[in-house]
């Protein structure tokens, strides 16, 4: 697959110091799991992909251990404590890369998870012409106003309306400049209109669907465009050859004949890594890991797995079971199969009660009677994270 053109360099900022309190619970809704991941992290690890240097991550006072937990593993983040308010936030953000003097910064709110590339690439793109963007979605439903009484008092006209939506781009001077200044008596709702308030123009360019708001306890429920549960099969087959060595659910078997292939043949982790694609929609693992690449030769199968898990993670999934049959005449599973069974809950992170590993014979009939090659034929179940 072709590489995105690279974006124009840029900071960005991610809001993360709220309470959260409309959601509920005790941890604050950033940190709280979203489609198998904490929310903060979904935008973080976007906007890093997109090449922000360097991402401030501001929190509240007492969330660094919480916030440190959710991005573990992450490079080029900075930690800094937020203000009072949203903006006061915003502000310490903005001071806490005035040495590193960028051209252009993005804000953004971590309770939007999903952020599009295609949006951080609009957003830079007008930054060429004006000091601000926005991206802004179109009001589709009927306006009205309400009176003090709470009856309908007027209407509003939505052809000139807009839903605002984060990241917000601005060159860095000019926000920043805009923010040192405001005196304004109230929170000025978003950056933007600080912006505009200090004599700014603001860009607006088209925003996403995606970049839906979490807001509310029921916004942590799967909505019914995603299935509460997904199964995926795979099947694999490679041959037995002399001088070969034999890998099987990622453990080395002792044996006269070994697995030929482009990585290390392990025909069991091949067919449950096609299983968890297969699940997702996601291509199988030549597409992913294609045999031309001279990179993957020799590769431990265990990277497809892992890689493969990470992808249905990614798309809000986490492995329910695995159900394994390999098709051989020799060598005997059984041995085997407490390590191979381990090797397989580590690698998915299952516990081991999750993960099947069976075996069986075709009573000497076809490739595998002959004892010519071996085959895997896998079953992965998925349920929402």
């Amino acid at each position: 697959m072709a590489s995105e053109p690279p974006l124009p360099a840029f900071s960005a900022i991610v809001v993360a110091a709220g309470k959260g309190l409309r959601v509920g619970g005790d941890v604050p809704k950033q940190f709280r799991q979203w489609r198998g991941r904490p929310l903060v992290r979904h935008s973080v690890e976007a906007l890093l992909a997109a090449g922000a240097n360097p991402l401030v991550v501001v929190i509240g006072a007492d969330a660094r251990r919480d916030a440190k937990a959710a991005l573990a593993g992450l490079s080029g983040i900075r930690f800094v404590t937020g203000g009072i308010s949203r903006q006061d936030s915003v502000r310490n953000g903005l001071e806490a890369l005035v040495d590193d003097t960028p051209e252009r910064v993005l804000l953004h709110d971590a309770a939007r998870p999903d952020l599009p590339r295609g949006v951080i690439a609009r957003l830079l793109a007008a930054l060429d012409t004006l000091p601000g963007a926005i991206p802004v979605l179109p009001v589709v439903d009927s306006l009205a106003v309400a009176g003090e009484d709470g009856a309908m008092a007027g209407k509003a006209t939505r052809e000139t309306l807009r839903r605002v939506q984060t990241p917000q781009a601005f060159r860095f001077p000019a926000i920043l400049a805009a923010h040192r200044d405001w005196h304004g008596a109230t929170d000025a709702g978003d950056d933007a209109q600080v912006l505009v308030a200090s004599g700014g123009s603001v860009a607006l360019v088209d925003g996403d669907e995606r970049l839906k708001k979490i807001t509310f306890a029921e916004d942590f429920v799967t909505t019914s465009t995603m299935p509460p549960f997904r199964v995926g099969q795979g099947f694999d087959v490679h041959r037995l050859e002399a001088g070969e060595e034999l890998w099987l659910c990622g453990v080395q078997i002792p044996h006269d004949k070994g697995l030929s292939g482009h990585s290390d043949a392990d025909v069991a982790l091949h067919a449950i890594t096609d299983a968890v694609l297969g699940a997702i929609g996601d291509g199988d693992i030549g597409t992913h890991f294609p045999p031309s690449d001279p990179q993957w030769r020799g590769a431990r199968s265990g990277r497809f797995l892992e890689h493969a898990v990470g992808l249905a993670r990614k798309a809000g999934y986490a492995i329910a079971n695995i159900d394994l049959t390999l098709i051989c005449e020799a060598p005997k599973i059984g041995p085997h199969r407490t390590a191979m069974r381990a090797e397989v809950a580590r690698l998915t992170g299952l516990d081991e009660s999750a993960v099947s590993i069976k075996a069986t014979t075709t009573e000497r009939l076809g490739f595998t009677g002959r004892g010519e090659g071996i085959a895997a034929q896998a079953i992965v179940a998925l349920v929402l994270a």
